[in-house]
C-alpha cells in the first residue's frame, strides 16, 4: 500500500518568473522544507524589525520624505512576505482547524451572551 502524498507547500520565495513556488514535502522533512522554515522565520523577524524602525520614522513629524517613503516601501515588502507565510501555513492546517476567515467561530445566537 502506498502512503498518501502530502499537499504541496507554498514556499516563501517566488520562482525566477515571479510565480509561486510549491514543494511536495517529504514526510520526514527534507533540506528544502528546513530551508523554507528558516526563511519564513527570517522573514517574520525582519518584518518585526522593520515595523519597529518604521514606527520611529513615522512617529517623528520631522522625518524627511525619503525616510518615510523608504519605510513604506520596506513595510510593503515585509507585508508581502508575511502574507505569503500566513497563506503557506494556513494551507498546511488540517481541514478541521481552518476557520472561515471571518473571526471567531461562535454562532450568531450567542452574540451578546456573557461568557
Amino acid at each position: 500500500m502506498t502512503e498518501p502524498v502530502a499537499a504541496p507547500r507554498l514556499l516563501p520565495w517566488p520562482s525566477p518568473e515571479g510565480k509561486p513556488c510549491y514543494l511536495v514535502p517529504d514526510p520526514e522533512g527534507g533540506y528544502l522544507s528546513r530551508l523554507a522554515d528558516e526563511t519564513e522565520a527570517v522573514q517574520l523577524d525582519m518584518g518585526a524589525d522593520v515595523l519597529g524602525r518604521a514606527r520611529k520614522v513615522l512617529h517623528d513629524p520631522m522625518s524627511p520624505h525619503a525616510e518615510v517613503r523608504y519605510a513604506g516601501v520596506r513595510l510593503a515588502e515585509c507585508l508581502s512576505d508575511v502574507l505569503r507565510v500566513a497563506e503557506s501555513r494556513g494551507m498546511r492546517l488540517p481541514m478541521s482547524d481552518r476557520g472561515d476567515g471571518q473571526g471567531d467561530d461562535m454562532d450568531d445566537d450567542t452574540e451578546g451572551d456573557e461568557p
